[in-house]
Parts: structure tokens; C-alpha cells; sequence
């Protein structure tokens, strides 16, 4: 979906869609859950002290183990983990001021970070993870990509503690393990983009106080289960092969910020009970095969800014007048290729924060709203492959504002007004598609010129329109018009070669 926004567009969009993610994985979650024997915050290191401040010593064997197995065997050679200071390592003391391991984190995010890499042939997860009690944070990223592996059932032996598990990119194959139920103070779990399969667990039910759950990018089936987890924030699921229908149940996680369940199998009506997720702000249905009717309960979502249900084959719905209403946060609409018929719904042009519409590639047809022009903030409209006619009704600062952002062709009845800006010629690669409303003599039809739908072809190119005197004597205009745009062009193409 990103591919096809603008880059400001995909800004805004990217920033909406990785902000719950963010707060997600801070990587220390709240001390309500901690330990009582241990005190004070993380620490990547300690200077020793007079108290004699040391780590555990099973622990630190355990943490040579890992360091190993993930092909960091430099990491031996130092004394004592806790006061390695590198970070990917933290730790925490207890009141007998001894220090325990409580975040490990290995693979590198980018330049900037200096988590221990790993060595992606020979690397594996070591079961002596099992060995740290006190571990919250347990994060790998892209370590095993040569050397596939499954996800280790003993890491649902980590239940007593943990609250962060991230396994992403990492290559792992096979099932989700059901043993991961166990691990039921986890608040983040993410398997991002590796080659899992099967079902999801219905154990994951038993992790009521998940903040974060992301199983995106995988290839499991089956469908979705029961859903019930009342401060979940992020639920990802986009990119496998689920099927069947959303859950009612999806309705009782009212703390849910976003919502992906985009490039799956799923079918049915999106269920009403949609309408209680009051603090959702984007949700991405896109890519699956939702059929009629349109979700009306949307317009309840107050908080929503990005809706993307673009290529769903809605089976000639119709999108009832009031849908949007209410809904003064959005910022993007996505609603292409969806096989939807009718005119298009007055409420759109009461969205007044809205930036981004997409309405191409369905059968909408009659007159764009005339409220579409208090559409301030709208920088990039996408009306084209449909049925609309009559003239449009932005002002010339609407269409110079979105020029090429502005796609109209193929809207065989479509045209703009004198006044509107369209013929503005500061910007010669723009072809909006369409052609002027000449309104002929009382009495005579009707002509429109339209501009040509081809992209690429420059501003001056006209095809033929409904009346032939129009363009009888046309033939050495267009020849004045190709000539003098080759004589403006040319020296700007020698010049980039």
C-alpha cells in the first residue's frame, strides 16, 4: 500500500502507523511487574564498589553460553557481563546489591546501534536463556537467516518475568509454539517477517495484558480466534494466509490504536461491533475478500485518521450518504479498486482534516460533491478509472496545489471550468486527465474537450471530442502546440543527458 502514497503521504501514514510501535518497544516496561528483590532501574554496566557489586555468577555462565551460540565468543573474555558496558546487555541490582541479567538483545537495527550482531550460519538460541529468573527483554533481529530454525519451545519457560519478546526477521520456520501461552506477563510479542506456519495459538488468549502483538509477514492459515485483550494497542496480522471472517470479539479490545489485518483470505461483512474501538486510529483491511455491505459502523471510530480498504471485491455496493459522518480525525481514505457503484457519498467533503483520498478503480458515478471544494487540507485526490461527470468543483488553489497528486482520466463525462486553474501552464508534465466544459448555444448540444488519459503525454495534446467542429480545423494548432512544447522542452532533456 505504501508504494503507491506520495512520499509526504507516506510520511504521515508511516508516522500513524509505527507510533504505537514505538511506545511498544520500550524495552524496560513498567516496575509494576518486576521482581521485589530487585531495586533501582536497568544498568548497562556498574563500576565495583566497596559492597563488592558483582553479577550473579549462574547467570553470567548462562550469558557466556548465549553470547556463544549467537557466535560472540569475544564476550567470554570479559569478567564480568554486567560491567561490559556494551550495549544489548543490561542489568539490575538486588538488595543484596548482586546484579541479574533482565534485557539481552542481539542484531543490529541500524548503524547507529551496537546491539551484539549475530552470526547468521551458525547462530541458534541457547536453552540456557532458561537460566536467567529475572530476564524482561529478550530481542533478536535478523540472526538466523542462513541457519532457519523453529521458535524454541523452552522460551515459554520465561513466564515469570518476561514482558518483551521479539523474534523478527530472524528466518524462523514452523509453528508458533503453543508454549508461548505461558509466558502470560508478556506485554510485547513480535514474530515480524520470518517463514512461521500453521494456525495461531489459541494460548496467545491466555496473555490477556498484551500491549503489542504482531505475527505479520509470516504464512499462517486458519483463521482468527476469539479475540480478548483489553489493553492490546497494536494487533498486526497483515501478510499471511488467514481466512474466514474478523471476530466479533475483535470489538471488546477498546484499547486497540491500530489495526492490520491487510494481504490475507479473509472474508464476510467487517462485523459492527467495530464501533467500540473508540481510541483506534488506523486500521488496514486492504487486499482480502470483504464483500458487501459497506461497514457503516465505521463512522462511529471518532479517533480514526487512516482507513485503508482498498481491493476488496465489495460486490457492487454502494456507499450510504451519511458513512463518514462524524468522522473529523480522518486524515487518509483508501477506498480503491473495491467494486463500489453509486455516486459518491456528500459526507467525504465533510471531512475537514482529511489529506489523502483514494476513490479510483471503482463505478462511481454522477457529479463530485460540491462540498469536495472546503476540502482545505486535501493534497492528493484519486478519482480516475470511474464513471463521474459534470464539471469539478475545486478552485484554482485546490488544483494548484495538488497538480500531479490530482488523477481524474478515464471520466469519459468529467471536466473542469474556465476559472479552475487547470490550464495553468507552470507545470508542463501535468495532464490532469480531463478537458474543459464548453457549454455551446441555447438550443445545441453540449461539447466537452478532454485532455489525453496517457501518461506522458504533454499538456497540449487533445484527443477528439463528442463534436467534430470543434476539431475540424485543429490539425495545424496541434501542430503549432507539439512544436512549440518540443522547442521548450528539448533543451532541458539535452541538458539532464
Amino acid at each position: 500500500m505504501a508504494s503507491h502514497l506520495s512520499t509526504k503521504t507516506l510520511l504521515v501514514f508511516l508516522s500513524i502507523l509505527f507510533l504505537p510501535l514505538t511506545r511498544a518497544f520500550t524495552v524496560i516496561m513498567s516496575d509494576s511487574g518486576a521482581p521485589s528483590a530487585l531495586v533501582d532501574g536497568p544498568q548497562t554496566g556498574f563500576s565495583m564498589n566497596k559492597n563488592g557489586a558483582r553479577t550473579e555468577p549462574h547467570e553470567q555462565e548462562a550469558v557466556y553460553d548465549i553470547m556463544r551460540a549467537t557466535g560472540n565468543d569475544w564476550a567470554t573474555d570479559i569478567p564480568d557481563v554486567c560491567r561490559g558496558r556494551w550495549h544489548g546487555i543490561e542489568c539490575m541490582p538486588d538488595k543484596d546489591n548482586v546484579y541479574h541479567i533482565v534485557s539481552l538483545m542481539f542484531g543490529a537495527l541500524s548503524d547507529d546501534t551496537a546491539f551484539p550482531t549475530c552470526d547468521p550460519v551458525r547462530s541458534y538460541i541457547s536453552q540456557s536463556i532458561t537460566k536467567l529468573p529475572h530476564i524482561r527483554t529478550l530481542f533478536f533481529y535478523r540472526c538466523f537467516s542462513y541457519n532457519p530454525q523453529p521458535i524454541p519451545v523452552f522460551l515459554g519457560q520465561l513466564g515469570p518475568t518476561l514482558q518483551t519478546l521479539v523474534l523478527r526477521e530472524n528466518g524462523h520456520v514452523g509453528p508458533i509454539p503453543s508454549e508461548l501461552g505461558n509466558l502470560t506477563r508478556l506485554k510485547v510479542l513480535d514474530l515480524h517477517k520470518n517463514n512461521l506456519n500453521g494456525s495461531i495459538p489459541v494460548s496467545l488468549g491466555r496473555i490477556t495484558g498484551l500491549r503489542s502483538l504482531d505475527l505479520s509477514g509470516n504464512k499462517l492459515t486458519g483463521s482468527i480466534h476469539s479475540l480478548s485483550f483489553p489493553v492490546l494497542n497494536v494487533l498486526d496480522l497483515n501478510q499471511n494466509l488467514l481466512m474466514g471472517s474478523i471476530p466479533s470479539s475483535l470489538g471488546t479490545c477498546n484499547s486497540l490504536i491500530k489495526i492490520d489485518f491487510s494481504h490475507n483470505r479473509l472474508t464476510g461483512p467487517i462485523p459492527d461491533s467495530i464501533d467500540g474501538l473508540k481510541e483506534l486510529i488506523l486500521m488496514d483491511l486492504s487486499y482480502n475478500r470483504f464483500s458487501s455491505p459497506f461497514p457503516i459502523s465505521i463512522r462511529n471510530l471518532n479517533s480514526l485518521q487512516a482507513l485503508i480498504l482498498k481491493g476488496n471485491p465489495m460486490r457492487s455496493t454502494t456507499i450510504p450518504d451519511d458513512s463518514f459522518d462524524g468522522m473529523k480525525g480522518l486524515m487518509i481514505l483508501i477506498l480503491s479498486n473495491m467494486n463500489l457503484y453509486g455516486p459518491i457519498p456528500k459526507s467525504l467533503g465533510k471531512l475537514p482534516n482529511i489529506r489523502v483520498l483514494h476513490l479510483e478503480g471503482n463505478h462511481f458515478n454522477g457529479s463530485v460533491p460540491l462540498n469536495f471544494k472546503d476540502l482545505k487540507h486535501l493534497s492528493e485526490l484519486r478519482l480516475n478509472d470511474n464513471q463521474l461527470s459534470g464539471p469539478l468543483p475545486f478552485g484554482r488553489e485546490m488544483v494548484w496545489k495538488m497538480k500531479r497528486k490530482l488523477r481524474l482520466y478515464n471520466n469519459s463525462g468529467l471536466c473542469y471550468n474556465a476559472n479552475s486553474g487547470f490550464e495553468d501552464g507552470s507545470d508542463p508534465s501535468f495532464d490532469s486527465g480531463i478537458g474543459l466544459c464548453e457549454t455551446s448555444p441555447p438550443g445545441s448540444a453540449r461539447s466537452v474537450q478532454h485532455l489525453s488519459t496517457i501518461h506522458g503525454d504533454g499538456p497540449g495534446t487533445i484527443n477528439g471530442s463528442s463534436t467534430g467542429a470543434v476539431h475540424k480545423a485543429s490539425g495545424f494548432v496541434r501542430l503549432l502546440q507539439i512544436t512549440a512544447f518540443l522547442v521548450y522542452i528539448l533543451p532541458f532533456i539535452v541538458t539532464s543527458e
